[in-house]
């Protein structure tokens, strides 16, 4: 009979060293993450582990000024919030023919040593026949006509859902052009009078 509650009794003494050891552990690691997230928060933040660095965020503004041999002249805006979703583009051209249609593009290549000729076409990353800024089947580039007032000004801004500023398909370092002409059929492109790269 003693054996059994000498035995009972290490046993409870061993469960309550166990606790002991157990409680003590908690409270030290306690106290050394308190510590690790205090020395932390003094050297420039909390640990990455508990709030890990956000991706960068993207390209939410490109401007293409424009220039050239003629004195057509202006900017154009594009902004993608967040650096996704629609790009919103707002612009504003000056020296235009007085309540004119203009052909609005932006090209495949960045390379405007050859004017026109060197933008190659439109920009067309998913192979899609040309049509309208509305339809769903054009290329990404076609931005439609934009149409200046009786003083030669164009002041426009619309959203295009297409278009975008970053990731694979960007046009980021692409030419634009302004043609000498409104886009009467959806099919050919107009002469091109301005080129100049997004940046």
């Amino acid at each position: 009979m003693d054996s059994y509650h000498d035995n009972k009794h290490v046993a409870k003494r061993q469960r309550s060293i166990c606790e002991t050891f157990l409680y003590t552990a908690s409270a030290v690691c306690s106290v050394l993450a308190i510590v690790w997230l205090y020395t932390s928060s003094l050297r420039g933040g909390l640990p990455e582990i508990l709030y890990p660095p956000r991706p960068p965020p993207g390209v939410e503004k490109a401007v293409a000024l424009l220039t050239g041999p003629s004195n057509v002249t202006g900017a154009i805006i594009f902004t993608q919030f967040g650096g996704h979703g629609p790009v919103t583009v707002s612009g504003n051209v000056a020296n235009l023919d007085p309540n004119a249609l203009r052909g609005f593009h932006v090209h495949q290549a960045g390379d405007l040593t050859g004017g026109c000729l060197s933008t190659g076409a439109h920009y067309n990353p998913f192979g899609k026949t040309h049509g309208s800024p509305t339809d769903q089947n054009r290329h990404v580039g076609d931005l439609g006509n934009i149409k200046s007032n009786g003083s030669g000004v164009a002041v426009f801004s619309f959203t295009d859902y297409q278009l975008s500023l970053n990731g694979p398909f960007s046009i980021l370092g692409a030419p634009m052009t302004w043609g000498k002409a409104e886009m009467k059929s959806l099919s050919r492109q107009a002469m091109q009078e301005r080129v100049q790269r997004v940046v």
